[in-house]
């Protein structure tokens, strides 16, 4: 019971304290480490003393605890703690004042950690790992950079918070606008390993409802922004569809042949009013992503054909703002459908990105195309290397069923 309760806790409020000891002492690494220990020393504790009343307070204080000890023995205290004011608030307090701007912890956690003084290409990269909880590996699969990459990443944006002595304070409102795209990102991709989960019960299922309640707030916040809206709009979309996205058997059913008649129609309307405030005349990425999900959504039927000519251009539109490895690969999808998966291969084929290696829905679309083109040997060796990466069950299920429509070799 006490390995529940520290993995509970670690969800619910591994960034907040994280958070507080870097307010207090400066430093994010000591912070990190020092939470890191006092998890370590819960694990050893609380299965003989019980699980504190108020687990989230132990763990702080033992963090403290262990991060004077560490500044100690380094004889540095007094330079890398500085002293705050007498009477002045403290690390918590500090958090809790910002409540009267933005009246989320978690939202203002990801503002505070997307610190302009850190690189634009780190911010979400740093975010994700200390608000969320996500892997190094995680992380590094989702931005398509090797993991060394990313580590490294990590480590100079640590040193910059800890030599610029960036405050882990929310800044004023006229400033947002300057963490806003790491803010967004860290959503998204926050929502994308929930998504990725069909059946919602990984460990970061959880992570569906925060962004659906986090991006509603921040639409409240940000009226104006119409990426926020859109973003807002995307994951409805997209979350208005987990009802059909597993068959009776648990395997992962292709967003073509879902039905949609089961769909959520309620997240689906949320979603439209969104998007008509991101602005129709938006050319912004996100807005044509919310549009390009929105053109299935008008499907009510399986009777009805798939959108692919509209999705198709939407793609082409998106291509003009944001060209990337991704957009293309999810661009050669509807190629396939338009102008048969021979034209697909060739699309793919030209993708450049080392990442790509070990990206699974690269290997999954390849695998696809290849199937349907008759290279089955070609396809069967791409359907492996995608059970490789170690997909989700209900991928992996659908993945296996696929492979196994192969003729024998």
């Amino acid at each position: 019971m006490s390995g529940f309760a520290l993995d509970r806790v670690f969800r619910a409020a591994s960034g907040r304290i994280v958070a507080a000891l870097a307010v207090r002492f400066r430093d994010l690494s000591l912070a990190e480490d020092a939470f890191s220990e006092s998890c370590l020393r819960a694990m050893g504790a609380w299965p003989q003393s019980g699980v504190p009343a108020d687990p989230a307070a132990w763990l702080y204080r033992a963090a403290e605890r262990i991060a004077l000890d560490a500044l100690r023995r380094q004889r540095t205290r007094e330079r890398l703690r500085p002293e705050p004011p007498p009477g002045g608030p403290n690390a918590e307090d500090l958090l809790i004042e910002d409540a009267s701007i933005m009246p989320d912890e978690r939202l203002r956690l990801i503002f505070i950690c997307c610190h302009p003084a850190v690189a634009p290409d780190s911010r979400a990269a740093l975010t994700l790992r200390l608000v969320c909880g996500l892997t190094v590996s995680e992380i590094a699969r989702a931005f398509l950079v090797q993991e060394t990459t990313l580590a490294q990443r990590l480590v100079r944006a640590k040193h910059k918070i800890t030599e610029a002595g960036v405050p882990f304070e929310l800044p004023p409102p006229q400033y947002w606008s300057d963490r806003l795209e790491a803010v967004l990102v860290t959503l998204e991709i926050a929502y994308s390993k929930a998504h990725e989960d069909g059946g919602a019960t990984g460990r970061h299922a959880g992570f569906a409802a925060e962004v659906l309640r986090l991006t509603r707030l921040l639409a409240e916040l940000m009226p104006e922004s119409a990426e926020v809206h859109a973003l807002a709009a995307l994951v409805r979309y997209a979350e208005a569809r987990r009802p059909a996205r597993l068959d009776k058997d648990g395997v992962m059913v292709p967003l073509s042949e879902q039905n949609p008649a089961i769909w959520r129609r309620d997240f689906i309307a949320d979603a439209d009013l969104f998007l008509a405030k991101a602005d129709e005349s938006s050319g912004e990425g996100r807005v044509i992503q919310a549009r390009l999900q929105r053109a299935w959504s008008k499907r009510h039927s399986l009777k009805e054909s798939p959108p692919w000519a509209e999705v198709l251009a939407l793609y082409d539109q998106l291509l003009l703002v944001r060209d990337d490895v991704v957009v293309r690969l999810n661009r050669a999808v509807a190629v396939a459908e338009i102008d048969g998966p021979d034209a697909a291969l060739h699309e793919i084929d030209r993708l450049s990105n080392p990442s790509l290696a070990g990206f699974l829905p690269y290997h999954a679309v390849r695998a696809d195309l290849l199937r349907r083109s008759g290279q089955s040997e070609k396809a069967r060796t791409a359907y492996l290397e995608a059970l490789a990466l170690d997909p989700s069950r209900a991928e992996r299920l659908w993945l296996e069923r696929t492979m196994s429509s192969l003729p024998p070799a």
